[in-house]
C-alpha cells in the first residue's frame, strides 16, 4: 500500500494567512512549475535556442504524461488544444446524430461541454436529454439512476462530466459507460474536476474522448487543454488545419511540399502553434509532480483531512452529500435557512478564505496545500453564520 501524503504546503507559493479552497476555480501553480515557465520565457530570449524541428516537438512529452496520468493505451491517442470546448467541438464535428436520436447531458453542466450539443441538437433535430436530480436523500444515487435510465436505443452521444463542477456529485462512468457501449453511444468526458485529484479507471470506462483542462486540478497554465480520443476519430476532420498536423511536418525544409495526409493518431486535432513553449513546460513539470503524488493519495488526503470538519459543521446545521455519491476534493456545503449568502461571502474575504458560492452550496475544493489551520478559519466562519 501507497504511503499516506503529508500536506505539500511548503511545494506552492500560497500565503500562510490565505486559506485556499478554491482549485475548482483555478489551481496554484508549485514553485517548481513556475520556475519551469521561467525558464521557458527566458529561452525566447535568445530564439536561437529554440532548434527547429526538435523543439516543436517537445509537446510529446505532454501526450505521454497525459496518457500516463488517465491510464490511457498511450500517447497517440492525445491531442494538444487551447480548451475543453475546442475538445468537446472537435467531438461534435466528428459525430454523427440525426432526428429523432438523442444526446444525454446532466443538469447545470459546466457550459464548455454543453454549447456544442445545442447547435448540434438544433442543427440535427436530435432532443437534447438534460439528466436533472431529484432533491432530498440519496440525491446522487439518484442522479446516477436518472442518467442510466436516459440513455436508451436513440442515444447517440452521452457528454457528462466525472464530477459535478457545483457540488462534486460522482457520477459512475463505468456504469454509464457500459450503457453507452450497449446503445452504440459515443461517451464523451469532461474530466477537468477529477483528473489530477482522483483516479481515473481509463480501462473500466472506456471512454471516447476524454478531455481535461490544465489549470485547475492538473495545477498548469491557463489557455491548454489534453483531449484523449478513441478509435472512433481516427479519421476524423479537425477543426483547423494546422501544418504540424501534417505528414513530414517535421521536415521543415520541404514544408511547401504540401501534404494531405495527416499524422498518425490524435495529432490531426492538434491546435495550431500547439508547441506553446512558455506553457508546455509549466504543464509538464505539474503533471510529472501529479504522477509522484497519485491521485488516489491526493484523493485520500482530503477524505481524511475534510473527515472531522465535516462532522463538525454537521452538527451546526450544514449537510453534504453522502461520500458514496461525491469526490473528497471537491463538494459543495448545503446552508441552513438561517445563513446569510451575502454576509457570509463577507466573512469569507474579511478571514481570507478563498471558496466559491454556487447556488446556496459553498463548493469547497481543497487539495494538499490545505491543512487543518485552515479548516480551523473556514469553521470558525461557518459557525459565526449560524450563531
Amino acid at each position: 500500500m501507497a504511503e499516506r501524503l503529508s500536506c505539500q504546503r511548503d511545494a506552492f507559493q500560497l500565503p500562510r494567512d490565505h486559506h485556499y479552497f478554491n482549485c475548482a476555480y483555478m489551481g496554484p501553480l508549485p514553485r517548481v512549475s513556475e520556475e519551469a515557465g521561467f525558464d521557458a520565457i527566458r529561452k525566447k530570449r535568445v530564439p536561437t535556442r529554440i532548434i527547429p524541428p526538435d523543439s516543436f516537438w517537445e509537446t510529446d512529452r505532454l501526450r505521454e504524461l497525459y496518457a500516463k496520468l488517465v491510464g490511457a493505451p498511450g500517447p497517440a491517442g492525445v491531442a494538444i488544444q487551447p480548451g475543453v470546448s475546442y475538445g468537446v467541438a472537435t467531438a461534435a464535428r466528428n459525430l454523427k446524430v440525426g432526428a429523432g436520436e438523442n444526446i444525454v447531458i446532466t443538469h447545470e453542466q459546466f457550459p464548455g461541454n454543453v454549447y456544442s450539443w445545442r447547435r448540434m441538437a438544433a442543427e440535427s433535430g436530435a432532443d437534447l436529454r438534460t439528466v436533472e436530480p431529484d432533491e432530498g436523500p440519496e440525491r446522487g444515487k439518484s442522479w446516477n439512476e436518472r442518467l442510466l435510465e436516459s440513455i436508451d436505443a436513440r442515444t447517440a452521444v452521452v457528454a457528462v462530466p466525472n464530477v459535478h463542477w457545483t457540488d462534486g456529485t460522482w457520477f459512475d462512468l463505468a456504469a454509464i459507460g457500459a450503457r453507452c457501449r450497449d446503445v452504440g453511444a459515443a461517451l464523451v468526458v469532461d474530466a477537468t474536476q477529477s483528473i489530477g485529484a482522483m483516479e481515473f479507471d481509463f480501462e473500466r470506462v472506456q471512454p471516447d474522448v476524454l478531455i481535461c483542462a490544465t489549470y485547475k486540478w492538473l495545477l498548469g497554465p491557463y489557455s491548454l487543454s489534453l483531449a484523449w480520443f478513441g478509435p472512433r476519430f481516427n479519421d476524423g476532420d479537425p477543426l483547423e488545419e494546422t501544418w504540424i498536423a501534417r505528414e513530414r511536418s517535421n521536415d521543415f525544409q520541404h514544408l511547401v511540399d504540401y501534404q494531405d495526409g495527416y499524422q498518425a493518431g490524435a495529432v490531426r486535432y492538434d491546435m495550431a502553434e500547439r508547441s506553446s513553449f512558455f506553457l508546455a513546460p509549466i504543464a509538464a513539470t505539474s503533471i510529472d509532480l501529479l504522477l509522484d503524488w497519485q491521485p488516489t493519495r491526493i484523493q485520500d488526503y482530503c477524505e481524511e483531512l475534510t473527515r472531522e470538519f465535516l462532522g463538525e459543521v454537521g452538527e451546526l446545521g450544514y449537510s453534504v452529500e453522502d461520500p458514496a455519491w461525491r469526490s473528497h476534493h471537491l463538494f459543495g456545503l448545503r446552508m441552513p435557512e438561517s445563513v446569510d449568502l451575502a454576509a457570509l461571502k463577507g466573512s469569507l474575504a474579511e478571514r481570507n478564505v478563498s471558496a466559491s458560492l454556487r447556488g446556496t452550496a459553498l463548493r469547497l475544493a481543497p487539495n494538499l496545500y490545505n491543512d487543518s489551520e485552515d479548516l480551523g478559519v473556514l469553521y470558525d466562519v461557518l459557525k459565526a453564520a449560524v450563531a
